[in-house]
C-alpha cells in the first residue's frame, strides 16, 4: 500500500531537511506545499521533481484554494512545519504569524475533521514554554506554557488549537516541540547563519546584550529522525518534547564558529537586546527516549563543523 504524506512548509529550514530525510530512508511517496517565502529554497524543491515518490505543490495554507488543490487524495499523515518562525520579524510585525502559525494550523484542522489525513504531527517549539532561570530545571511536556513574544505566541496558540481538536473532536494529533535546530539550509537571518557570514565577510557579529543567554541546541537530521518516530510511533493526544541536551552561551557558540573559521574575536560586536528575549531554553527529552526509543547520533562540535562549512560552501557560490 502507498504511504503518502503530505508535509507543508517542506521548503523551509526543517522541512525541506525532513523531506530529504524521508525521501533517502523510507519508501513513503511525499507531497509538500509551501508558498516559497523568503526563507525556502525553490531550487532544490525543483530538483527533486524528478523522483516519482515526490511531488511539489505551490500554495498558502491560509487559502482555501490552495489546500483544497493539495487535498486529491487522503494522506497517512500530514506533518506540519509551515510557520513563520523569526521572532525579530514577529516584534515588527506579527500579522503574518498570526495568520500562518495559527489560522493555517486551524484550516488543516478542518482537513482532519473532513477525514484527509488519518494523523497529522504538529510541529512546535520549546518557545512556548517560556524562559528558565540558570537553577531551573529543562522544560518537560508538561511544562505550562508561557510565551513571551509574539512569534511564541503564535505557535503556543496552535498547539491549544490542536489540543483542543483532539480533545474536543477526537482527532489524531501529535505535537512536537524542539529546541534551537541548527544545520543545512537555515535562512541568512537566524544565529548560527548570520555568524558564518558576517565572519566569512569580515563583517562585525551582532550579539544581542551581553551574549550570556543560553540555547538548546539541536542538529536538524537527530530532529527528523525524531519526527519520524514519532510519524511511526507515537501515541495520538501526546506532546514529545526533542531537545539537543547542549545547553550554550550564545557568546561561546560565536566564539566557536570564529575558532572553526580562524577569525579574529574583534569581530563581536554586542547590540542592544533583543525586547522579550528569553535568557534560557532547555528541553528534556526523556518522554520521546523512553517511550520511543529516540537519541541523538550527532555530537554538537562535530556538527557545527560540519554546518559552518556547508555555509562556507554556500556563500562561495553566492547562493543560499
Amino acid at each position: 500500500m502507498l504511504m503518502n504524506i503530505l508535509i507543508t512548509g517542506g521548503a523551509g529550514f526543517i522541512g525541506m531537511n525532513f523531506v530529504q530525510y524521508l525521501l533517502r530512508n523510507t519508501g513513503y511517496h511525499i507531497t509538500v506545499i509551501d508558498s516559497l517565502t523568503y526563507a525556502s529554497h525553490p531550487k532544490e524543491i525543483n530538483s527533486l521533481t524528478s523522483n516519482s515518490r515526490f511531488r511539489f505543490i505551490k500554495g498558502n495554507i491560509v487559502n482555501n484554494n490552495d489546500i483544497e488543490r493539495v487535498m486529491d487524495q487522503q494522506y497517512e499523515a500530514i506533518v506540519h512545519f509551515a510557520a513563520e518562525s523569526h521572532v525579530d520579524n514577529s516584534i515588527q510585525s506579527a500579522d503574518k504569524f498570526i495568520q500562518t502559525n495559527i489560522v493555517g494550523t486551524y484550516y488543516l484542522l478542518n482537513q482532519l475533521i473532513k477525514g484527509y489525513a488519518k494523523k497529522m504531527i504538529h510541529i512546535s517549539t520549546d518557545e512556548v514554554y517560556g524562559t528558565l532561570n540558570s537553577t531551573q530545571q529543562p522544560f518537560t511536556e508538561q511544562s505550562p506554557l508561557l510565551p513571551n513574544n509574539p512569534y511564541s505566541a503564535t505557535k503556543a496558540s496552535s498547539d491549544l488549537l490542536v489540543r483542543s481538536y483532539y480533545e474536543t473532536f477526537k482527532l489524531p494529533l501529535i505535537t512536537t516541540r524542539c529546541s534551537n535546530n541548527f544545520g543545512p539550509f537555515q535562512n541568512i537571518e537566524k544565529f548560527i547563519p548570520t555568524i558564518v557570514y558576517s565572519a566569512f565577510n569580515n563583517n562585525k557579529i551582532p550579539v544581542y546584550g551581553d551574549g550570556l543567554q543560553i540555547r538548546d541546541w539541536l542538529f536538524v537530521e537527530d530532529h527528523c529522525k525524531a519526527i519520524s518516530l514519532v510519524l511511526e510511533k507515537g501515541k495520538v493526544g501526546e506532546v514529545y518534547n526533542i531537545g539537543g541536551g547542549n545547553e550554550r552561551k550564545n557568546i561561546d557558540v560565536v566564539k566557536q564558529i570564529l575558532e572553526i573559521m580562524q577569525k579574529p574575536e574583534n569581530l563581536i560586536e554586542f547590540v542592544e537586546d533583543r525586547k522579550g528575549h528569553d535568557r534560557r531554553y532547555a528541553i528534556d527529552s526523556s518522554k520521546l527516549q523512553n517511550e520511543l526509543g529516540w537519541k541523538q547520533t550527532h555530537s554538537f562540535d562535530q556538527s557545527l563543523e560540519k554546518t559552518v562549512q556547508w555555509y562556507i560552501n554556500k556563500f562561495k557560490g553566492a547562493s543560499l
